[in-house]
């Protein structure tokens, strides 16, 4: 009774003065347009509920016949349960063709609706944002997303031309776009990141809040509950096709008049490109940029980030289309893997005269002085000069030791905070010291930092802003946006080097020249990741909980020429909203400060991937290859795991 009652009156509650009788039998909706005057009987003999508008007075209504919703009618469609839904860090993560199976997406869409309404959002105004990097199925989701949001109440709509945002356009446009009154509630990303692409290959779906960030631990949880206990889900299936290839705006109405619905295809690029150009010093920027002894190229390998690379770098800053490679979204990544390390952006890497493991090669012609790429969703960068690659670590610590060169940080009184993740390498918490700025170590996942940078507006503690943070899986930001930002982090570099460099008659000062004058300041931070990817999930996880298990047994340890001062399994308390994060790593500390940690990724799509993380700190021998200065280390960690034992291997498939 309370529940149809709340559905009939969903658009306002009718006036009853002057009503004596109201009898009412079958589904109607009314609103705060409709009075009741006098003895009103209602019939309605169809299974559609009828909207009731206006004045009625002593009327006996049979309105079985009259129009209805149309295309705005909901449809509700039996469901169950499909095991396996439970988001990660960064939303969900299958097989394509899992994804495409019967109800799957509906499901975990369904149970996003039911937990952010259950939360207290009204999703009836405002806006819902919808876009993705524009893999395999992009399409088809987006248009079952915008059928299940009319179901479910919403009534605008914003989607990416060609579905296309990028996971920081995302927070940039939810935090950017207006008017106000059109404010976006939340975000739908259909993205697997930097996983590959394709019908064989992985798909991903997130939702964002409407501070820009990823969705909070506790709404994750009530969607995945939702999961589990799910017996329906509604759609409109009479909504029509929406054309995602030109920007314009669609009205969708009812056929009784009682309700329409907008969407509103948006320009891309247009509020994070508009942001970007707030952030940094673009005239000086364009001077580096056309510089003759300087040269770059920014390779988006496939991905979402090409048409903002050309916003950005050719339609702002003057540069022909020739420094941006692989800048065309394709729904399979071209057929490559759009991870930007050197292993995977070997384009790019050979382009750059360096090898998968960063070593030099002999390159026929010019090298380019600067190099970048991007993921397939644009959130994650690499930073390369003239045959020298900047590992993520180093790159986060250049970046906020050099922050005065950008606008955004130099104007607002210079950075507050920074952050890394825990696997990150030291490296910035030196500058942090030296600086005297907050600093945070947290588990891995973006949401940590944005808990942080909305400290003092969403939970009324310390301000942390400006704020800079980062992790060694090669994503940095700032609190311009609540997602990492790769195309930030290359401009923020661009930044840096026209600062370094504003007479262009003297010789250049490269990438490699900033980054060796911060070792001869900071001292090295000797870092490596090793990634063995897609390893059975059994055995990884039984190594894992064999180390974790022997942590009291292997403190204080000698192995070989280093002692464990501490062997443990990270935990974290959040300083902002007090929640405990457990089973975040394995990690060995060394006596010296050396460190080897371990940790299983939740953003494969199929299969397991351990993570194993080394790390050597060195005042003085700065020179040193890493895998010289990481060599005893690195036969300690695999000994310490007995990788080779629990999953068959000691070889990784990817070494950054």
């Amino acid at each position: 009774m309370v529940g149809a009652l709340e559905e009939a009156t969903s658009e306002g509650v009718p006036s009853l003065v002057n009503c004596k009788r109201l009898t009412v039998k079958g589904k109607v909706r009314m609103g705060r347009s409709t009075r009741f005057v006098g003895n009103v009987s209602i019939t309605n003999k169809s299974d559609e509920a009828k909207y009731i508008s206006g004045k009625i007075e002593d009327a006996d209504l049979d309105v079985s016949a009259d129009a209805g919703l149309g295309a705005l009618k909901p449809t509700v469609v039996k469901s169950a349960p499909i095991a396996g839904q439970k988001p990660g860090t960064s939303g969900l993560r299958k097989k394509t063709k899992e994804f495409m199976s019967e109800n799957y997406l509906n499901n975990f869409v369904q149970s996003v609706f039911d937990a952010i309404i259950a939360g207290g959002t009204n999703v009836s105004e405002g806006t819902l944002l919808i876009g993705g990097d524009g893999r395999y199925y992009n399409d088809v989701a987006i248009q079952t997303i915008i059928k299940m949001g009319v179901a479910n109440g919403v009534k605008r709509f914003w989607i990416g031309e060609d579905g296309l945002l990028s996971t920081p356009a995302v927070s940039a446009t939810i935090r950017e776009r207006g008017p106000v009154w059109q404010k976006s509630f939340g975000a739908f990303i259909l993205t697997a990141s930097h996983n590959p692409g394709g019908p064989d290959e992985d798909f991903g779906i997130k939702y964002n809040t409407q501070n820009g960030g990823p969705a909070p631990e506790y709404l994750m949880e009530a969607t995945f509950a939702n999961t589990t206990s799910i017996s329906s889900y509604k759609i409109c299936s009479d909504f029509p096709e929406i054309d995602l290839t030109k920007a314009g705006s669609t009205t969708v109405a009812s056929e009784d008049g009682s309700s329409s619905v907008v969407v509103e295809v948006i320009p891309a690029t247009q509020s994070h490109v508009a942001l970007l150009k707030t952030i940094f010093d673009f005239d000086a920027i364009k001077a580096l940029l056309d510089r003759e002894d300087f040269s770059m190229v920014y390779d988006s390998m496939h991905g979402v980030n090409g048409p903002f690379a050309k916003a950005a770098f050719v339609d702002e800053l003057g540069q022909p289309e020739s420094v941006l490679t692989n800048h065309i979204p394709k729904d399979d990544f071209g057929g490559g893997h759009a991870d930007p390390n050197l292993t995977y952006a070997k384009e790019l890497v050979a382009t750059m005269g360096l090898d998968k493991k960063g070593n030099k090669i002999d390159v026929s012609g010019p090298i380019p002085s600067f190099g970048a790429a991007a993921d397939g969703d644009g959130d994650r960068n690499m930073i390369l000069g003239s045959q020298f690659f900047v590992t993520p670590s180093d790159s986060l610590a250049v970046i906020v030791a050099n922050a005065n060169c950008i606008p955004f940080f130099s104007t607002q009184g210079g950075i507050k905070a920074v952050a890394r993740s825990m696997p990150t390498s030291g490296a910035v918490d030196l500058v942090a010291k030296d600086l005297n700025l907050d600093f945070f170590e947290t588990p891995t996942g973006w949401k940590f930092f944005g808990n942080l940078m909305d400290s003092k507006v969403v939970f009324k503690g310390k301000d942390y802003t400006p704020f800079v943070c980062g992790e060694e899986s090669f994503g940095t930001g700032s609190d311009h946006v609540r997602e990492k930002d790769g195309i930030w982090a290359v401009l923020a570099w661009l930044n840096i080097l026209a600062a370094n460099n504003p007479d262009a008659s003297k010789p250049l000062v490269s990438v490699e020249d900033i980054v060796k004058k911060h070792w001869s300041t900071y001292g090295r931070n000797y870092y490596c990741r090793w990634d063995f990817e897609g390893v059975d999930k059994v055995a990884a996880t039984a190594m894992m909980d064999k180390m974790r298990a022997d942590t009291t047994a292997n403190t204080g340890k000698t192995v070989g020429s280093y002692t464990i001062s501490t062997a443990d399994d990270f935990k974290y308390t959040d300083p902002v909203d007090g929640s405990v994060a457990t089973k975040q790593g394995i990690r060995f500390l060394m006596s010296d400060g050396s460190r080897i940690i371990f940790r299983l990724s939740g953003t494969a799509g199929s299969g397991a991937t351990v993570r194993m993380y080394i790390e050597a700190y060195e005042s003085d021998k700065l020179d040193m290859s890493v895998a010289t200065a990481l060599e005893e280390l690195t036969k300690i960690a695999l000994e310490m795991c007995d990788i080779k034992t629990f999953c068959g291997t000691e070889t990784p498939t990817v070494i950054t």
